[in-house]
């Protein structure tokens, strides 16, 4: 079993071996390359906590992240998994974290910002400061994410992410491999050469919870007041930061 927030691993080899029999009989319905793709998915997954003791997940919460948390907790892996509580989700995305729980018995990490920081600026600059200005909203990503991120990452020898080339036009180079340059650690995209059919395909398969969000619209999900459902055609980080008008549609978290 695993404890909550704690990520300890207690479960028997026995246990294991007859999870991922059930795991892979549920998969039949799935396509022979996303069922290697799988497969190949919990191995690296494996692979990495055993390399990086103490490495960590972040958690966006949307749709691959939870393909990634399922795999994470199904095989009991030692690998802790948080999410940015900016203060601003909205709350389908907090109800899922509650559903995580029920599901799994593991609690999210959830890594708030420094609220004197946090209100500094609200009384500063106001509440929806970051429709004004990119500066203002890079501000206000960088007190809300960047910092907590940077803090949970610090001694840390690696974490891992969601990410997938598809995602932006900032994400096509990505690989599965590298060393994070701004935050000092490794940093694994397991995910990366995924579509976004093969993600689902899984996800429906293994009935893993997703964000309501997604079915009305939402590929990509943020904070709430930076968030909007997209149109046809659109790109699937259109729906961030819409105003702001640049093809770049990232928060700082991810930066090569």
């Amino acid at each position: 079993m695993l404890r909550g927030g704690q990520n300890e691993f207690f479960i028997s080899g026995a246990q294991m071996l007859l999870g991922v029999r059930q795991m892979m009989a549920m998969l039949t319905s799935v396509n022979t390359a996303t069922s290697g793709q799988w497969a190949v998915l919990q191995e690296n997954l494996a692979g990495i906590a055993g390399k990086h003791p103490g490495v960590v997940f972040a958690s966006s919460l949307g749709v691959e992240d939870m393909l990634m948390a399922h795999a994470i907790f199904d095989a009991g892996l030692p690998i802790e998994v948080f999410t940015l509580d900016t203060g601003r989700l909205h709350p389908e995305t907090l109800a899922l974290v509650d559903h995580i729980h029920d599901r799994y018995g593991v609690t999210v990490n959830m890594v708030q910002p420094d609220p004197v920081a946090v209100k500094r600026h609200v009384d500063e600059h106001g509440a929806f400061a970051f429709y004004e200005s990119i500066e203002l909203r890079k501000a206000c990503c960088g007190l809300r994410k960047v910092e907590p991120l940077r803090r949970i990452l610090q001694g840390r020898p690696a974490w891992v992410t969601g990410q997938r080339r598809e995602q932006s036009l900032t994400r096509t180079e990505l690989t599965e491999t590298e060393f994070d340059a701004v935050f000092g650690l490794h940093k694994y995209n397991p995910l990366a050469n995924w579509t976004l059919e093969q993600v689902w395909e899984v996800v429906h398969a293994l009935d893993i919870p997703y964000n309501p969000l997604h079915d009305q619209g939402y590929p990509s999900i943020g904070c709430e007041p930076c968030t909007r459902a997209i149109r046809a055609g659109e790109d699937i980080r259109s729906g961030r930061w819409w105003w702001e008008q640049k093809l770049s549609r990232e928060c700082g978290l991810h930066v090569s």
